[in-house]
């Protein structure tokens, strides 16, 4: 008997009248995930492609496989530089690996089980939303985040951010950035600093000479620009940073991924790096500071800039939906994190606050762009009987 038969002969007792109908969505949550949905829709517009929600979500976390897969490398990396040794590729995977899966483990028992409790209060199906929000949560915060906190910030955001708007698609900001603006207002100390970085070692202790763990944002924003590391360093990712977000190399793996499956939309991509190209090259024209006077295009391969421009500003749900509005919204996305990131000392990282800003506002930029377009269509109509 075919797995197929198995899930069907189970199948009524989860259907109304049934013994286990109360855990309908649960069931049909599951049977989504292992199968095409045999449904069809029951109003409106019929049409349907090869592509639904379930591949969509799971294409963008085959998208940051190789993020994560490095950033396991780098953490076990880094932890082996901090205290003097030299480690073997496998060696260093193995210890980051061990330190990353927790993270993962807690972002989706947590999340996956909120959505499950709402979906069942609500009488609605489980949507596959979260399978990607889930992974990308662990790709940015801390790698010694304690799990509580991380826990408690998912929490939040998967129930203030996105459950209690309606769920998957209905959210209006993105519920990775909201679970990291909560840990870093609410508990900066861990979001901040040299050591946050850096997992195996007592704090302040066992360190080696010579060894930081201040990442090339902190070392910009505290006028150190002499310590940035090298370019191909930082494009490479071998440098201490949250776990997906280090190597621009790979996140433009996933960048490409996403764009050839067309799941991603790449005039977001593009006009984000636009816009903080703008910025940077504008604060090099006056250059008070050496960190305004740092070239543009590094601030491309620091910080979170690449994976946020990749993976969190290309959101379909909170991102604009026209074609003009999606340039608007990264052009302005790329200025304001360049902008926020070099004025703001207190803030050394601006994507994530531009983003969420954005998010805010894309629902008016596509408003605009609707309505200028409604304009110049009716200034190219020609009234019925004109010059007669």
């Amino acid at each position: 008997m075919s797995l197929r038969d198995k899930v069907d002969k189970i199948k009524p007792h989860f259907m109304p009248g049934g013994r286990f109908a109360r855990l309908r969505s649960v069931f049909q949550g599951f049977d989504s995930f292992l199968f095409v949905p045999d449904r069809v829709t029951f109003k409106g517009s019929h049409i349907r492609d090869s592509i639904d929600l379930k591949r969509v979500m799971i294409i963008v976390v085959l998208a940051l496989v190789p993020a994560l897969l490095f950033g396991m490398y780098n953490t076990g990396l880094q932890h082996f530089r901090s205290i003097g040794v030299d480690p073997l590729f496998w060696q260093a995977f193995w210890f980051g690996f061990l330190k990353v899966l927790p993270l993962i483990i807690v972002s989706y028992l947590v999340g996956l089980g909120i959505e499950f409790v709402s979906a069942q209060i609500k009488g609605h199906e489980i949507y596959e939303g979260y399978l990607v929000t889930g992974m990308i949560i662990p790709l940015i915060v801390p790698i010694d985040i304690p799990l509580w906190m991380l826990a408690l910030a998912i929490a939040f955001s998967v129930i203030l951010g996105k459950e209690i708007f309606g769920g998957t698609g209905m959210n209006i900001f993105n519920p990775a950035l909201l679970t990291r603006a909560f840990l870093f207002f609410s508990y900066p100390k861990w979001m901040s600093g040299n050591e946050v970085w850096i997992e195996g070692m007592v704090k302040g202790a066992g360190i080696v000479d010579g060894f930081s763990g201040a990442t090339p944002l902190a070392y910009a924003a505290a006028g150190e620009i002499s310590k940035i590391p090298s370019i191909f360093e930082m494009f490479i990712g071998t440098i201490p940073g949250s776990v997906g977000e280090t190597s621009v190399l790979m996140i433009l793996l996933g960048a490409a991924i996403l764009i050839v499956t067309g799941v991603g939309s790449w005039k977001i991509m593009v006009s984000v790096f636009a816009g903080g190209a703008f910025m940077g090259i504008l604060l090099n024209m006056f250059s008070v500071n050496d960190y305004m006077a740092l070239p543009f295009y590094y601030h491309f391969v620091m910080g979170g800039f690449a994976f946020g421009a990749v993976f969190m500003a290309t959101d379909p749900v909170t991102a604009a939906q026209t074609e003009k509005g999606k340039w608007i919204y990264g052009f302005l996305i790329g200025l304001f994190s360049i902008l926020f990131r070099v004025l703001n000392p207190a803030y050394p990282e601006g994507v994530m606050l531009a983003i969420l800003m954005m998010n805010l506002f894309a629902p008016l930029i596509d408003h605009y762009v609707v309505q200028a377009n409604i304009r110049r269509r009716m200034r190219r109509a020609v009234p019925t009987g004109a010059g007669q």
